[in-house]
């Protein structure tokens, strides 16, 4: 090999090894950095949640509502003031009656960054009276803390109805007693009622004749009855009503509003709040 020779193939070999070299660093600077994956470290999660990690909008929420309602909404709103994130991994509300709207777990919450839990109370399952107690615990990877619900239920005012639609309701009742779930009627005794049970049903569907102010004189005082009660007798008048009558007959079977279950419902609410007065005969 002649030294021209041994000197072209000598500068062959540099520029090749240059040329890989400026690939491998035009790859190098060509590649994206990408930010860590947070991973929640879960062994706190049932450990109590230190201060300092959660400023919250209240540890108890409070509402009024009435008694004729069906659900009472809360929301637990939050914010991270710690200097790390905190993952939620679980809201676990007190119990099915309660529901709560999250995303995904686990519910990533940066430094300085706030969320809000919207939370719904079903209280046609939990009964409407007197006040109520829920709640809800929300856990984290640091720690979690139990947020509590209360709902304070409001009596339903008694209907008062004017001299003309009174009058306008009879006539129409004696003419087809069924008249009250049509037409205009069954705003009132139709869907205030759906959905809903024992004296949440009656204040809805019952309470507009029963204890309107002031009552109609053909209504009975269902608190001062003269004949033996019992579940079975709320049951046959709230089901078939009273033929001539202006009782209408509530049973879905006759055309009527209710199912029997809440035929059932408000038959043993009406029978706790109305005990017999007359001792039945032997």
């Amino acid at each position: 090999m002649t030294l021209r020779q041994i000197v072209f193939l000598t500068a062959g070999v540099f520029f090749s090894v240059a040329l890989f070299a400026a690939g491998i660093a035009d790859t190098n600077s060509n590649q994206v950095t990408t930010a860590p994956v947070y991973v929640p470290d879960t062994t706190h999660e049932n450990d109590p949640l230190p201060d300092g990690v959660f400023v919250w909008n209240s540890l108890m929420l409070a509402t009024n509502i009435s008694a004729d309602a069906d659900k009472a909404n809360f929301l637990i709103a939050f914010t991270n003031i710690s200097l790390d994130k905190v993952a939620i991994m679980d809201v676990h509300p007190s119990c099915g009656c309660t529901t709560a709207e999250v995303p995904q777990a686990p519910w990533i919450i940066p430094a300085g960054g706030s969320g809000q839990i919207p939370v719904s109370v079903n209280v046609t399952i939990t009964g409407n009276q007197g006040t109520l107690f829920k709640s809800v615990k929300i856990s984290t990877d640091k720690g979690s803390k139990d947020v509590y619900l209360r709902i304070s239920f409001q009596p339903v005012t008694p209907p008062t109805l004017s001299d003309d639609d009174r009058m306008k309701f009879i006539m129409a009742s004696r003419a087809d007693r069924q008249a009250i779930f049509k037409g205009d009627c069954a705003d009132c005794h139709v869907k205030k009622g759906e959905g809903k049970y024992g004296k949440a049903l009656y204040d809805a569907d019952c309470a507009i004749c029963h204890e309107a102010n002031p009552r109609a004189t053909m209504v009975p005082d269902l608190t001062k009855l003269k004949v033996p009660t019992n579940p079975d007798f709320w049951k046959q008048w709230i089901a078939h009503g009273k033929p001539g009558s202006l009782m209408a007959a509530f049973s879905q079977a006759e055309n009527g509003p209710l199912n029997d279950m809440q035929i059932a419902t408000l038959a043993y609410y009406l029978d706790q709040a109305n005990p017999s007065k007359v001792v039945s005969p032997q």
